[in-house]
């Protein structure tokens, strides 16, 4: 749900400008199977909303409303009490792709997301998306690190193991079939350090 009085406006800016977090709005991060599935599930309920070059979305949250959410693929930006985090905030008249953009634009009537419903339509598109989240850490079939978002994948040379589900890590999920289909693979800085290739 949106507020009705816009304390804040995007940069008039020829590009993307870095705006702290946590001084005007929170900022929630979904990967793009998670985030097109929730923004879906809001219709019009949703606020407004950036989409960056590689997929991701970004929703507008009161600050401090959204703080210990814990969904795969989920990242909520908020101040830190040691460090600054920055969004890229495009102009407000950048409303279409392939570049950083408004998805959906902000205005009266599409600025914050009511936080409580945000997390209800990621929690189910978490689901929908990926299954029932298991208990406890889980290891990477591919780089065998632990992961406290594990995503199950199809692996094809299973031998003695079939029947047992396997998962990756939310990098390498992307390298892997799940019900019968390639995901969209991942771009990132973070996927390009955890995988050790200099971008």
């Amino acid at each position: 749900m949106s507020t009705k009085t816009l304390l804040w406006t995007p940069p008039n800016t020829e590009d993307v400008e870095a705006l702290p977090v946590g001084k005007w709005w929170d900022a929630v991060r979904a990967a793009s199977p998670i985030g097109e599935r929730a923004l879906r599930l809001l219709g019009d309920e949703t606020g407004a909303v950036i989409q960056d070059k590689h997929g991701p979305l970004y929703w507008l949250v009161a600050v401090c409303t959204a703080t210990s959410w814990h969904l795969r693929q989920v990242r909520v930006l908020a101040e830190l009490t040691d460090e600054s985090t920055y969004l890229g905030v495009p102009p407000a008249f950048w409303t279409k792709g392939p570049s950083t953009h408004w998805r959906v634009p902000l205005s009266a009537d599409h600025y914050l997301t009511d936080a409580w419903r945000l997390w209800e339509a990621l929690a189910k598109a978490d689901r929908a998306e990926y299954g029932r989240r298991r208990e406890g850490r889980q290891f990477c079939y591919h780089c065998k690190l632990p992961t406290d978002e594990p995503i199950p994948v199809d692996v094809e040379d299973r031998g003695s193991d079939v029947g047992k589900v396997t998962y990756a890590c939310p990098t390498h999920a992307a390298s892997y079939l799940r019900n019968g289909r390639r995901p969209r693979i991942l771009t990132s800085a973070a996927a390009d350090q955890h995988e050790g290739r200099a971008r």
